[in-house]
């Protein structure tokens, strides 16, 4: 039997104030062929997951926090309890609006590393409306 304990997992943090820390997939000791699973902590007023797009299909599980998720051209407030379906290869960004932690868990397959991981870490994310398609109206910016 394979254990993950999210009490143990270091995680990594991520210039755009939040810190990831891999369940199944990346740096875990559980590794899966079909999905990848993982928990965030994005900082107060602001921590992100900026602006991306991957092939895989996903799901933000918000455990609590409030923010706001962009998928596409669409923009909306969410909050804990909530699930966000994104679909293969749509832009998404989820930023942390509120005054507390924002907590969620991602899901994606099949399994692997996606690229904005790398490209935050080495400061070359696509810009929103350059590189990449334009946030939705009125989105709060991305962290580049």
């Amino acid at each position: 039997m394979t254990i993950a304990d999210l009490q143990e997992i270091t995680g990594r943090e991520y210039p755009a104030r939040r810190l990831t820390k891999n369940i199944a997939g990346g740096l875990s000791p559980i590794q899966c062929e079909n999905f990848s699973l993982g928990y965030v902590v994005l900082e107060p007023r602001g921590g992100q997951v900026p602006w991306h797009n991957q092939d895989q299909e996903e799901i933000y599980v918000i455990l609590e926090g409030s923010g706001e998720m962009c998928v596409g051209s669409e923009r909306q407030s969410v909050r804990g309890g909530q699930t966000i379906l994104i679909p293969s290869g749509e832009f998404h960004q989820l930023t942390n609006t509120g005054s507390e932690v924002l907590k969620m868990i991602y899901c994606y397959g099949p399994a692997g590393d996606v690229a904005h991981w790398r490209q935050e870490l080495d400061g070359t994310l696509p810009r929103a409306g350059e590189e990449a398609p334009p946030l939705p109206d009125g989105a709060y910016p991305q962290h580049v």
